[in-house]
């Protein structure tokens, strides 16, 4: 198994989703970091693309999906502008990278993802980032419908908890995602 022509996608390591306490902190976000970190280097090292792909709201929150409309009129979270929507500090995006943000779990549903894919001859997905049930799972899943092969780096990516994390993922093998760690990634990588 190798890779094509891979693009990495960093999922929602922003302020608001990984820092202790944020409005919509992902229990194992912190603990991914260093492996995201990792791959990160790898894919700028080899100059292959990187897309920060962040959620990022309006601040009146007219954009906010209905079952979190409450959540967010109680405590806002990745206003556009802020820095709780920022990347954090240790993957902070370089010129060059592309950033993408968008609304909704899914980071090809109202982006132009796909289209920067395809016009750059990419072939191949690696997923990283958070959170593995939601955010990370629908982006596997329309990658996949639009033909594209998807990794996910296992120990790249976190949930709330390990149940969650490992069951989603061991789900998404069996219909075809391809789940690795850090360190076979980037053996693939060449």
């Amino acid at each position: 198994m190798s890779l094509n022509r891979p693009a990495l996608l960093i999922i929602d390591m922003q302020n608001d989703v990984v820092l202790d306490g944020a409005p919509l902190n992902v229990a194992q976000a912190r603990t991914i970091v260093p492996m995201i970190l990792l791959i990160l280097r790898e894919f700028r090292a080899r100059k292959l693309p990187v897309f920060h792909m962040l959620r990022v709201h309006r601040e009146d929150g007219s954009d906010v999906e209905i079952f979190r409309q409450e959540k967010f009129r109680k405590q806002p979270f990745v206003v556009e502008g802020t820095r709780g929507a920022a990347v954090i500090d240790e993957l902070v995006p370089l010129k060059g990278e592309y950033v993408i943000p968008r609304v909704r779990m899914s980071a090809f549903m109202g982006t132009d993802l796909d289209l920067r894919l395809k016009t750059l001859g990419l072939t191949d997905l690696v997923l990283t980032g958070v959170q593995t049930p939601n955010c990370i799972r629908t982006t596997a899943c329309d990658g996949m419908a639009l033909n594209y092969p998807v990794y996910i780096v296992s120990d790249a990516v976190g949930s709330q908890n390990d149940e969650i994390n490992n069951g989603n993922l061991q789900d998404m093998e069996n219909f075809g995602v391809r789940i690795m760690k850090a360190q076979d990634l980037i053996v693939m990588l060449g």
